[in-house]
């Protein structure tokens, strides 16, 4: 009979596993999916960057892409 008693526990520790299995695996794709529009926006900002380090420096590219280029104007 001990032998059932193990194979019991065994189990309940193999459902809390696999419980715990799948809410690490939702929390890892509800995290994947907030973190989308951050990925857009980093595409957009490498493209703007690539158009606009063409006609100037590297860091003017980079501020005009993030709207701060007026801030930054040297006079």
């Amino acid at each position: 009979m001990p032998e059932a008693k193990d194979k019991s526990n065994f189990d309940l520790a193999s459902i809390f596993s696999g419980l715990a299995l799948l809410l690490c695996a939702l929390s890892l794709s509800l995290i994947a999916l907030s973190l989308r529009p951050v990925a857009k926006w980093a595409g957009y900002q490498s493209f703007c960057i690539e158009q606009e380090s063409v006609k100037a420096p590297i860091n003017w590219a980079v501020r005009k892409c993030n709207g701060r280029s007026k801030v930054y104007q040297v006079k």
